[in-house]
Formats: C-alpha cells, sequence, structure tokens
C-alpha cells in the first residue's frame, strides 16, 4: 500500500537524497583521487588521457632498452681507454729499444794514421796529425807521408787525382758524391762523410779514421779518386782508396758490419713488445655489456620512439673487429721477416714508432664515433623520460580531481546535509499537527 507523503516532506526528502548522492560521488573523487574515472564522468576527458598515458607507458617501456645501449657504448669506450693506454705501453717499449741505438751500430775503424814520431815530431797529438794530413801526395812520395814541423804529411792518394769521391750505402739508402782533393784533409773527409746523413766519421785518440752507420742497417763505405767527379765515384763504389785509411780494401761491396750487432736489450723488449700487444686484444674482448661488444664488430640499434616501420626512429650503432692487427701493430721479432717488426733494425723501430701513432689516431677516431653516438643516446633517453613525464602530467590534468576542492564540496554537502534532515524534521512536524486534535 502506498504511503501518502506530504509536499513539504517530499520536497524535503529529495533534497536529501540529492545531497547524498553529491556527497557519494566526492567521496568517490577523493577515494580515488580522480575526477574522471569513467567514461560516463567526461568521455573526451577518460579517453584522452588513456591515449597520453598509454603512450607514456610505451615510451617508457624503450628506456630499458636505451639505457642497456647506453651502458653497451660505455663498456667499449672503457674498452678503447685501456687500449690506448696498452699502446702507450708499447710506444715506451719502443722508445726503450731506441735508446739503445749505440749498442746496434755498424763501425768500422782503419789503422793509425799517425804514429808516436810523428807526435814527437810535431808535439801535436795522434788525432790533430791524422786531422790534418792531406789527402794528395803532395810530395810525390807516396811511400813517406810522415808528418813533421814544416809538413802536415798526406795519405798517399796520387797527386793527379784531383777529385774524391764517397760512395755509402746503409741498408737501401745510398749516398755519393765527389769533392776537389786540391788541399783538401782528413777532416774535410771526415766532413763529407758526415753530410751523408747515413754515416758519420771522426778520428779517434789514437789517430784511427772511424765511420760509424747512423742507423742498424749494414754499412757499406767506399773512397775513391779520380781526375773527374764521376769517375771518383766510380772509384768509390769498389772502395780502391779505402787502403789509404787503413780500411779493408772493397769495403764498399763487402759491407761494414759491427760485431754484436744484435744488442741484448733490445731482444730482451721484444717480449715485452708482444706480451702488451696480446694484451691488446684480450682486452677488446672484454669490453662487452650483457653479451654485445662493439669492440668485437657487434652491433646495438637503440629504439628511440614507438612507431614501427617507416615511422620507427632508431639509432643503429655498428661495431668494428678492435685487435692489434687491425691496428696496424705488427708482431716485434729479432730479425727480419715479413709482416714483423724487427728490434734489432732501427728503420724497423722508427716504423714501430709510425703503427703506434697510426694506431693512436685510429683509437681517437673511433672514440670520437662512440663518443658521438652516446651523446645522441644520453639526450633521447632525457627526452624519452622528459616526454613521458609530460604525457603522464597532460593525462592527469584531464582526470584527475583538486583534492582540496573536492574535500572542500564534501565538507559543504555535509552542512547542508545536516540542514536538509533538519528541514525534513521541521516539514514532518507539521504533519504531526493533527495528533493534537485527540
Amino acid at each position: 500500500m502506498a504511503v501518502s507523503l506530504s509536499s513539504g516532506v517530499r520536497n524535503s526528502l529529495a533534497s536529501v537524497q540529492d545531497i547524498t548522492a553529491q556527497a557519494a560521488a566526492v567521496q568517490s573523487r577523493l577515494a580515488t583521487g580522480k575526477r574522471v574515472n569513467t567514461a560516463v564522468d567526461n568521455p573526451v576527458n577518460f579517453f584522452t588521457a588513456s591515449s597520453l598515458n598509454n603512450r607514456s607507458d610505451q615510451l617508457k617501456g624503450l628506456l630499458d632498452g636505451i639505457s642497456n645501449g647506453i651502458q653497451t657504448i660505455q663498456a667499449a669506450s672503457k674498452g678503447i681507454d685501456g687500449v690506448t693506454k696498452l699502446v702507450n705501453s708499447l710506444q715506451s717499449t719502443v722508445k726503450q729499444a731506441q735508446a739503445d741505438a749505440a749498442q746496434n751500430r755498424p763501425t768500422k775503424a782503419g789503422t793509425a794514421l799517425a804514429t808516436a814520431a810523428e807526435a814527437a815530431l810535431t808535439s801535436k797529438s795522434l788525432k790533430d796529425i791524422a786531422l790534418d794530413k792531406k789527402l794528395n801526395d803532395d810530395d810525390a812520395v807516396t811511400t813517406n807521408n810522415t808528418a813533421t814541423a814544416s809538413s802536415s804529411g798526406n795519405v798517399g792518394i796520387a797527386t793527379a787525382n784531383v777529385n774524391i769521391g764517397l760512395s755509402i750505402v746503409a741498408g737501401s739508402t745510398t749516398y755519393e758524391a765527389s769533392f776537389s782533393s786540391a788541399n783538401a784533409t782528413v777532416r774535410d773527409l771526415v766532413n763529407e762523410i758526415n753530410k751523408s746523413g747515413i754515416a758519420t766519421a771522426f778520428v779517434d785518440e789514437k789517430g784511427q779514421l772511424n765511420v760509424k752507420g747512423t742507423g742498424s742497417d749494414t754499412l757499406q763505405v767506399g773512397i775513391g779518386a779520380a781526375t773527374a767527379g764521376p769517375g771518383a765515384i766510380t772509384d768509390a763504389q769498389t772502395g780502391l782508396a779505402n787502403a789509404n785509411f787503413g780500411l779493408v780494401a772493397g769495403d764498399r761491396t763487402t759491407g761494414v758490419t759491427s760485431p754484436g750487432i744484435t744488442s741484448a736489450v733490445r731482444s730482451n723488449l721484444i717480449q715485452q713488445y708482444n706480451d702488451l700487444r696480446t694484451q691488446i686484444d684480450e682486452l677488446a674482448k672484454d669490453s662487452g655489456f650483457n653479451g654485445v661488444n662493439l669492440l668485437q664488430g657487434d652491433q646495438v640499434s637503440l629504439v628511440f620512439n614507438e612507431k614501427t616501420g617507416k615511422n620507427q626512429n632508431k639509432l643503429d650503432i655498428q661495431g668494428t673487429s678492435l685487435t692489434s692487427d687491425n691496428l696496424g701493430i705488427t708482431q716485434a721479432t729479432n730479425t727480419q721477416l715479413t709482416g714483423f717488426t724487427n728490434f734489432q733494425n732501427d728503420a724497423d723501430l722508427d716504423k714501430a714508432t709510425e703503427q703506434l701513432n697510426g694506431a693512436l689516431t685510429s683509437l681517437k677516431s673511433l672514440s670520437s664515433t662512440f663518443g658521438a653516438q652516446l651523446s645522441v643516446a644520453n639526450t633521447r633517453q632525457d627526452f624519452t623520460k622528459g616526454l613521458a613525464d609530460v604525457l603522464s602530467t597532460g593525462a592527469a590534468n584531464l582526470v584527475n580531481a583538486d583534492a582540496n576542492e573536492e574535500a572542500a564540496n564534501l565538507l559543504s554537502l555535509q552542512t547542508r546535509q545536516q540542514l536538509s534532515q533538519t528541514a525534513l524534521s521541521l516539514s514532518s512536524q507539521s504533519d504531526q499537527a493533527v495528533l493534537r486534535l485527540f
């Protein structure tokens, strides 16, 4: 049976019910923190916020891949730094070998060009007597080259031979020249030999002419004499005048080498050099991250957006095979072999220095490449983090509730609810007035 309510009671009851519904909605917003919880609340904001949050989640999912890629690049960069230090150590080893050059020079000493008797006659040292002696036989007595108080003496080259020729070979380098012998002395010959750049000459305290190579290659020295320069050089190519200086005749063709040309110091450095070279390969093998090694030719791809196909944005980083061979650093040996560095040879040590300088240049270039790619990866990582935050914030602005506002609304609704209940009570009292008639 339906109950008949007065108009006042019905209006007060409807007001209480409306306020209660509003209060429940506000309480729901406070509990969830959102003012749009379903598509019913606000379809446009709900679906827009869902799309923004989905993209934000996808971008955040890419951050793990970007982070792994960055660590892979950094591991390779650390490997390059380590290899660079090893190459610097190789340079130090080569420099030690080069510092031992004085023990590894082909040297030939002639017989004494001065005697004690001459020293007594001239009151000069054997060295000065030898240096001052003329090359040509100016007294026309080839057997009497003695220096006296009035004559400097000579080494006995025929007077008709007015040109002196030089022919010097060091390894694959040849130096040939001639000069006038008129009034020329042994000192002039020494100076001419020193001009070659591949050999040096000096007269020692015993009065001996010494010829030493500037490198470790086998040295051939020929001295000749003739009426013309070309003829003097031709004569020098067979070393016919070598005997005048106490050098073995024919040294130009047979070669002048020093005993013990193999340096023990350089031999000991070979193993050190090769051990360091091996460590370059081993260090490069250990420069990977999570199974990917850019120094062993691996590739890593960093995906920067959530799209696929042509719209996908990614960075493909191709590694390189970093080995001592690829850097052009050849193995060291004690002898000349194809593809190896002979530690006993100055020219090979110079080549080793060039190899190491080239290796450092390659490492700098590779480091620069990885550095640029790392910069891109770091920039995109920061950008992706920032963009994901922007998307999440944008979505929150569309659906999140203002806690302060909703709390104030709830307080206001609670007050209105109390007032409505009071109004309902007053409306009921007017209906109860009829009871006073009984």
